[in-house]
């Protein structure tokens, strides 16, 4: 593990935009005259739970990670906060048991901030295998720990059919050369298994055509982000999770999701949208209370970080920031 500082090796995307959006959900449980609580459901490194808590002094945080690292780096990172930080080792589909372990019987949160994707622990470790830059063994898991039961990037390449791969590829890399990676990898599998990110890249880079590798960054960018998300679940994850955490936010409260790419602002985007629009079956001439929204859009479809912060933060680049407010719920009179 690299030496370095957390707050030296993660700068939090949308830090300012992100507490700002959270805040006034704090201002409502504080309103109701309870501690405001806040999920970060991907804690990290620490830097979104660190501004918020230095911020914001009765504000207490649930830091949920399936990252031991992580874990271990936030809490060392936080520590001065003492137990306003509660570190969580789990999935974050998870957000919603974990508020009603933490809360009283009937309390909702104050907010949930999601920050997508792999992070900056994960990228800069070059042992964890999810960086084509980097050689190493291919693994790929976020969970990261020597008791993990998931299978590696390397023993999915060994097990998946062809038919498989290219559907990964195409479905969760957007590759549109997936069938053509799916061939070399299956026929380079038959002589010697995958065992680094080396030796993947160097074969998803010759099976992609010349012309093609002149623009878009890495030629083996898109194949490492589907094997990523494969190995990991991450959009099944996320599917379950928006909604239950908006299920777990009191009235008043925020939901803020930070993403980084077309696949997971997508999920998102729906699961807002089925909130934030009446029930109503077409036709129907009064909407019925139990039809109305339970949330409003906070945000105005997605924004995204200021040419200043892309400029010093690289990994702010394709951020997609959305928010929505949930709204006391009217409840059926019938």
């Amino acid at each position: 593990m690299s030496e370095r500082a957390a707050s030296e090796r993660h700068v939090p995307v949308m830090r300012d935009r992100c507490l700002e959006l959270l805040r006034p959900g704090l201002d409502a449980a504080r309103a109701a005259g309870e501690t405001p609580v806040v999920v970060d459901a991907t804690l990290g490194m620490g830097g979104h739970a660190e501004a918020l808590l230095a911020v914001e002094d009765d504000v207490v945080v649930l830091g949920l990670d399936r990252d031991p690292q992580a874990l271990q780096l936030a809490g060392e990172r936080l520590s001065a906060y003492g137990d306003r930080l509660r570190g969580v080792r789990t999935v974050y589909d998870r957000v919603d048991e974990v508020a009603a372990e933490n809360l009283p019987a009937g309390r909702g949160l104050a907010g949930v901030l999601f920050d997508l994707g792999v992070s900056s622990l994960q990228l800069d470790e070059a042992e964890r295998g999810f960086a084509y830059s980097y050689d190493a063994p291919l693994d790929m898991r976020m969970d990261g720990g020597e008791d993990s039961e998931d299978e590696t990037a390397a023993e999915l390449l060994a097990r998946v059919s062809e038919a498989e791969l290219r559907t990964i590829l195409r479905e969760w890399g957007e590759e549109k050369f997936a069938g053509r990676i799916a061939r070399s990898l299956v026929a380079r599998r038959a002589d010697r298994p995958f065992a680094t990110t080396a030796d993947l890249a160097a074969v998803v880079d010759a099976a992609v055509p010349a012309a093609a590798k002149r623009t878009g960054g890495h030629p083996a960018k898109r194949t490492f982000q589907a094997l990523r998300i494969a190995v990991n679940r991450e959009l099944d994850v996320l599917a379950d999770a928006v909604p239950r955490a908006m299920d777990a936010l009191a009235d008043g409260g925020r939901l803020v999701v930070l993403s980084y790419h077309s696949l997971e602002d997508r999920i998102v985007k729906r699961a807002i949208s089925a909130r934030t629009t009446s029930s109503a079956p077409v036709g129907l001439p009064v909407e019925l209370e139990e039809h109305k929204p339970t949330f409003r859009a906070v945000t105005r479809g997605a924004e995204t970080p200021d040419d200043a912060e892309r400029a010093a933060n690289p990994r702010a680049a394709s951020a997609k920031l959305r928010s929505a407010e949930k709204i006391r719920a009217v409840r059926s009179t019938t």
